[in-house]
């Protein structure tokens, strides 16, 4: 299983962290990929500590040469590449008018162009072993308004679903699968930084707000995310393709 954005932003559990766990819980022999080295690190020591398999590249996936070497990591190591899990993205607010030229391409580049890409150099090796199975990290915001002006995150995030389709009806004879899971409020170290600043700039306020939108009285965190990726790409998934597993406790059946 390649997992890309498996280092945590900060303390705690983020979604690439916690996916490239749990895979390897499950028997996975993973290949942590991170643009931060020592993040992707502490992600790989903890499966290492629990005797799982795991290696770490350094990779940048909004660059071709990193993913190029990415993809040959994976099969120096292991041989072949059964899982993609797409998980890199960043958050940054914004309408169409506050949010810089640079913000969006920024955005664009490094939570959309990076999936077409490792798409792009994954699949072939998908398609001499007959099988596979790509899971990609959207978001809840590509198909619902989520409180605050986040335009280049919900267009590269809506982006995502249609490419996602795209591949599922394309390789689908190949017995390739591709599926999107859609997080809603998480609880992560992703929010904390490039959200506080919609809250007044308060971090627990922030977190009390957003538990308060919550149908369920609280947002999810990680595992949540991590455990519909695990479904999606395990063979209990085996008929599941081109899918929008919504992970939200509920929040997308809201209408106010």
């Amino acid at each position: 299983v390649i997992v890309s954005g498996a280092g945590s932003v900060g303390e705690g559990w983020g979604n690439g962290k916690a996916a490239a766990v749990l895979y390897a819980r499950e028997g996975a022999r993973v290949l942590a990929v991170d643009r931060n080295q020592q993040a992707a690190q502490e992600t790989c020591d903890l499966i290492r500590s629990e005797g799982g398999v795991c290696e770490v590249v350094a990779a940048d996936v909004s660059r071709t040469p990193d993913i190029e070497a990415m993809v040959q990591a994976a099969l120096d190591h292991f041989g072949r590449i059964d899982v993609l899990h797409n998980n890199v993205g960043i958050a940054e607010t914004g309408g169409p008018v506050e949010a810089s030229e640079e913000s969006w391409n920024r955005v664009i580049a490094i939570n959309q162009t990076s999936v077409f890409m490792t798409c792009k150099h994954v699949l072939p090796v998908m398609e001499k072993q007959k099988k596979g199975a790509i899971v990609n990290i959207s978001s809840l915001a590509a198909i619902r308004w989520v409180g605050f002006p986040y335009v280049a995150y919900s267009a590269s995030k809506a982006a995502m679903l249609a490419l996602t389709k795209n591949i599922a009806m394309q390789y689908a004879p190949l017995g390739i699968r591709a599926n999107c899971v859609l997080p809603g409020l998480m609880d992560t170290p992703m929010i904390r930084e490039p959200l506080k600043a919609s809250y007044g700039g308060d971090i627990e306020e922030m977190r009390r707000k957003r538990h308060a939108q919550c149908p369920m009285g609280h947002m999810g965190d990680a595992w949540d995310v991590a455990h519909a990726a695990l479904f999606l790409a395990s063979d209990a998934a085996r008929y599941v393709t081109g899918v929008d597993l919504i992970v939200d406790g509920g929040l997308s059946l809201k209408c106010v």
